[in-house]
């Protein structure tokens, strides 16, 4: 079975300059949509009247649909190599699915509606990323470049929502992301992506299981997944405990954006950086960086200064973890297999790490009267990610780029 969209743009130059500016566009709007759902769907929530336990336990129900669904999706992908289809697909139905949010009210209405989304939305990313790889392998500034876009598109989504809230019911925040997976879907009908021949003989099944079960791997996943885990009071209570210490929704938004503009710069020397010191050095102190970033979070929250010092080191907690992340995968498996490597990493550790962090999370928070309980813990978990690190093994984690 084969897709089709306007035009079948498989045949072009994936490399092409045209091309990178359109991946670009899509990072732009895929993180801008995350700039607003992410740090306000608790403010959403709670003006629904859900207390932090059910927003935990609602947020953990759709991290979960990211264990099975990427998977689905990339094993569709690699057997095909019609990874552009199946992300104009998946943006498509995440718009429509996300609609749905308006007409419901209840718990589990609300629960069931975000997850279908979320079904749909992990078609996007694995597919993005391997596409944004194969066409960045010979540009300047490789794939970093193209995907500081998304990091832009995430300030500038995240302080206007800031700024509406202070304007508008908390219900802007639906309004915001439908613009955003428009923008999305849009932004994917032109791309262009070459389809992998898969017919490679030195790829024979067997390796993707292999390298799945060696020590590196389990080692990484692991660290990766108590990463996401110790985020869960961040993603899901932060702009509640700004509003809580008398932040407005804009310094709020200003906050966040100025995490993610520290990001901008890591992207821009990622590759540089990973030439450099390796995967396993960056991963590691990155990690130590965020358990930091959570220890102050928790016990100094009431000075402006340290708030916006623990959102510089964002740059650190996503961006440098996330960008050597997707090079140790892109060096550890086949061609073949990088669909399904990148979504097992977006499902086990975002997945699996993102459900249970946001459900314990939850059961802190208890209201924002758990706020420091919440954030320790957190700062536990990071700690205890770049202690198991540390055991990555050499040969992988230095390769060079």
């Amino acid at each position: 079975m084969r897709l089709t969209w306007f035009a079948d743009r498989n045949t072009s130059q994936i490399s092409e300059p045209s091309n990178r500016l359109l991946l670009a566009v899509i990072y732009f709007f895929y993180f801008g949509q995350l700039g607003v759902f992410v740090p306000y769907v608790g403010v959403f929530l709670d003006a629904r009247s859900l207390d932090s336990a059910q927003i935990g336990t609602l947020l953990a129900v759709v991290a979960l649909l990211r264990i099975v669904g990427p998977n689905l999706w990339a094993n569709f992908a690699d057997r095909t190599g019609q990874a552009g289809e199946i992300l104009r697909l998946g943006c498509l139905l995440s718009f429509i699915t996300f609609v749905s949010i308006l007409y419901v009210d209840s718990f589990w209405g609300m629960t069931f509606a975000f997850a279908i989304m979320m079904m749909f939305w992990t078609a996007v990313l694995p597919q993005l990323e391997v596409i944004t790889v194969s066409a960045t392998k010979l540009s300047k500034g490789g794939y970093g470049a193209v995907r500081l876009w998304g990091s832009i598109g995430f300030i500038v989504c995240t302080v206007v929502v800031g700024w509406l809230l202070d304007v508008f019911p908390p219900e802007v925040v639906v309004y915001a992301a439908m613009i955003t997976l428009f923008g999305l879907f849009i932004s994917t009908l032109c791309i262009n992506s070459k389809v992998i021949d898969h017919a490679e003989p030195e790829v024979i099944p067997s390796l993707m299981s292999r390298n799945i079960w060696r020590l590196g791997f389990i080692v990484f996943l692991l660290g990766n997944t108590l990463l996401q885990v110790s985020f869960g009071s961040f993603y899901n209570f932060f702009a509640l405990y700004m509003r809580a210490l008398d932040y407005s929704g804009m310094q709020t938004g200003v906050f966040i954006g100025l995490g993610v503009a520290a990001e901008v710069i890591v992207f821009i020397y990622a590759t540089r950086l990973i030439k450099q010191f390796g995967v396993k050095a960056l991963l590691v102190i990155s990690i130590l960086a965020t358990a930091l970033r959570w220890l102050l979070l928790a016990l100094f929250p009431q000075f402006t200064a340290i708030i916006v010092f623990t959102q510089v080191i964002h740059a650190l907690s996503f961006g440098l973890t996330h960008a050597a992340s997707v090079y140790y995968l892109q060096v550890t498996f086949p061609r073949a297999f990088q669909s399904r490597a990148q979504a097992l990493y977006v499902s086990i550790a975002f997945g699996v790490g993102g459900a249970s962090g946001s459900y314990i999370a939850g059961l802190l928070w208890r209201q924002g009267e758990g706020a420091y309980v919440s954030f320790m813990f957190s700062a536990a978990m990071a700690f205890i990610a770049s202690l198991i690190l540390l055991a990555l093994p050499h040969k992988n984690a230095t390769a060079k780029a």
